[in-house]
């Protein structure tokens, strides 16, 4: 499929380019507050994963529960959030999120308003947020490491 003009998916990465092959690309999402957010993204434009075939169906969910197992294992996410909606972007991708039960939004969705935590609430969470920053190269290497081996 060609790409279409008016798609921030087809004219940049969609974050910090993380890994790349032919059919797919993983990126950070740096500006989400949450370490770790990462984008699986198909390289050509399609909207719907029924738009694929078996084969690209089953790469593109393996690339995504790979992210997912790279995140628990470095990252120790209690919760990953994983979310494909192109309701503002219909170009074939997911959203896969670490959560943490001290994070701004948790249980809600990141796209929910912040809830209004106590003082020691929020200065667990950005100590931990902290660790979670350190841990981000070691996260990104694994994770291409994994990727590699698609």
């Amino acid at each position: 499929m060609t790409p279409a003009t008016d798609c921030p998916l087809c004219a940049g990465d969609g974050g910090r380019l993380l890994w790349r092959n032919a059919q797919l690309r993983v990126v950070a999402v740096d500006d989400a507050g949450l370490p770790g957010y990462t984008r699986v993204i198909r390289q050509a434009h399609q909207a719907e994963m029924t738009d694929l075939n078996a084969r690209e169906q089953q790469e593109l969910m393996q690339a995504v529960f790979l992210v997912e197992s790279v995140q628990r294992q470095i990252l120790q996410a209690d919760k990953v959030n994983l979310a494909s909606l192109g309701n503002m972007t219909p170009h074939l991708h997911w959203h896969v999120m670490p959560r943490w039960r001290s994070d701004p939004w948790f249980p809600d969705s990141i796209w929910a308003p912040q809830r209004a935590a106590p003082a020691a609430a929020i200065a667990a969470w950005q100590e931990r947020r902290s660790t979670l920053d350190a841990l981000l190269p070691e996260y990104e290497a694994a994770l291409h490491s994994a990727l590699e081996h698609l």
